[in-house]
Protein backbone atom coordinates (compact mmCIF):
# COMPACT_ATOMS: atom_id res chain seq x y z
CA UNK A 1 0.00 0.00 0.00
CA UNK A 2 1.23 3.88 -0.99
CA UNK A 3 1.28 6.31 1.17
CA UNK A 4 0.08 9.70 -0.40
CA UNK A 5 1.16 12.80 1.35
CA UNK A 6 -2.40 14.42 -0.54
CA UNK A 7 -5.52 11.98 -1.23
CA UNK A 8 -7.03 14.18 -3.35
CA UNK A 9 -4.72 14.49 -5.86
CA UNK A 10 -2.70 10.77 -4.69
CA UNK A 11 0.96 12.26 -5.02
CA UNK A 12 3.93 10.83 -3.35
CA UNK A 13 6.55 12.38 -1.91
CA UNK A 14 8.81 11.37 -4.08
CA UNK A 15 7.62 12.70 -7.15
CA UNK A 16 7.87 15.87 -5.47
CA UNK A 17 11.36 16.82 -4.67
CA UNK A 18 12.57 17.81 -7.82
CA UNK A 19 10.13 20.43 -8.56
CA UNK A 20 10.76 21.71 -4.89
CA UNK A 21 14.58 21.07 -5.24
CA UNK A 22 14.06 23.58 -8.98
CA UNK A 23 12.01 26.01 -6.96
CA UNK A 24 14.06 26.56 -4.50
CA UNK A 25 17.49 26.55 -6.28
CA UNK A 26 15.47 29.35 -8.42
CA UNK A 27 14.15 31.55 -5.17
CA UNK A 28 18.04 31.54 -4.29
CA UNK A 29 19.29 32.24 -7.77
CA UNK A 30 16.78 35.48 -7.87
CA UNK A 31 17.84 36.32 -4.37
CA UNK A 32 21.35 35.91 -5.28
CA UNK A 33 21.19 38.34 -8.37
CA UNK A 34 18.96 40.77 -7.38
CA UNK A 35 20.80 44.42 -7.10
CA UNK A 36 20.96 45.99 -2.96
CA UNK A 37 18.34 48.81 -2.73
CA UNK A 38 19.42 52.41 -3.15
CA UNK A 39 19.95 52.71 0.88
CA UNK A 40 22.72 50.19 1.44
CA UNK A 41 25.81 50.90 0.52
CA UNK A 42 28.35 48.28 -0.66
CA UNK A 43 31.78 47.58 0.92
CA UNK A 44 33.72 49.02 -1.99
CA UNK A 45 31.57 52.17 -1.36
CA UNK A 46 33.63 55.57 -2.03
CA UNK A 47 31.62 57.66 0.20
CA UNK A 48 33.31 59.21 2.97
CA UNK A 49 32.02 58.49 6.40
CA UNK A 50 30.43 61.04 8.34
CA UNK A 51 31.91 62.75 11.06
CA UNK A 52 32.50 61.86 14.32
CA UNK A 53 31.19 64.61 16.80
CA UNK A 54 32.35 64.72 20.80
CA UNK A 55 29.48 63.77 22.91
CA UNK A 56 30.81 66.82 25.30
CA UNK A 57 29.58 69.23 23.29
CA UNK A 58 25.97 66.79 21.64
CA UNK A 59 25.17 67.20 25.53
CA UNK A 60 25.93 70.91 26.31
CA UNK A 61 23.28 71.65 23.43
CA UNK A 62 20.37 69.70 25.25
CA UNK A 63 18.24 71.19 27.57
CA UNK A 64 18.35 69.42 31.12
CA UNK A 65 14.81 68.13 31.85
CA UNK A 66 12.87 70.36 34.68
CA UNK A 67 11.49 68.54 37.53
CA UNK A 68 8.36 69.92 38.43
CA UNK A 69 5.72 69.91 41.78
CA UNK A 70 3.11 68.61 39.17
CA UNK A 71 5.42 65.31 37.57
CA UNK A 72 6.80 64.48 41.00
CA UNK A 73 3.38 64.09 42.69
CA UNK A 74 2.07 61.82 39.87
CA UNK A 75 5.54 59.88 39.92
CA UNK A 76 5.01 59.33 43.83
CA UNK A 77 1.17 58.33 42.92
CA UNK A 78 1.74 55.96 40.76
CA UNK A 79 4.65 54.69 43.18
CA UNK A 80 1.92 54.55 45.53
CA UNK A 81 0.07 52.25 43.53
CA UNK A 82 2.51 50.23 42.37
CA UNK A 83 2.93 49.45 46.05
CA UNK A 84 -0.64 48.59 47.22
CA UNK A 85 -0.63 46.79 43.58
CA UNK A 86 2.80 44.39 44.91
CA UNK A 87 1.12 44.12 48.20
CA UNK A 88 -2.18 42.45 47.19
CA UNK A 89 0.15 39.99 44.90
CA UNK A 90 2.39 39.10 48.33
CA UNK A 91 -0.96 37.88 50.15
CA UNK A 92 -2.93 34.90 50.08
CA UNK A 93 -4.52 33.82 47.42
CA UNK A 94 -7.46 31.82 48.91
CA UNK A 95 -8.58 32.62 52.38
CA UNK A 96 -8.30 30.40 55.33
CA UNK A 97 -11.90 29.24 55.30
CA UNK A 98 -11.95 28.47 51.52
CA UNK A 99 -8.36 26.81 51.82
CA UNK A 100 -10.21 24.75 54.52
CA UNK A 101 -13.25 23.54 52.36
CA UNK A 102 -10.54 22.59 49.33
CA UNK A 103 -8.47 20.66 51.74
CA UNK A 104 -11.35 18.34 52.62
CA UNK A 105 -12.88 18.15 49.34
CA UNK A 106 -9.44 16.95 48.09
CA UNK A 107 -9.21 14.74 51.02
CA UNK A 108 -12.80 13.28 50.04
CA UNK A 109 -12.00 12.66 46.62
CA UNK A 110 -14.09 14.95 45.09
CA UNK A 111 -11.90 17.51 44.00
Amino acid sequence: MRKYICAAYRCRMSDTRPALFALMLSAVTMVACTPLPIGLSSPTSTAAAPPLLPLGGLLAQVDAPVATQAAADNLAGRAARLRARAALMRAPVLDPATRARLAAAVARGDA
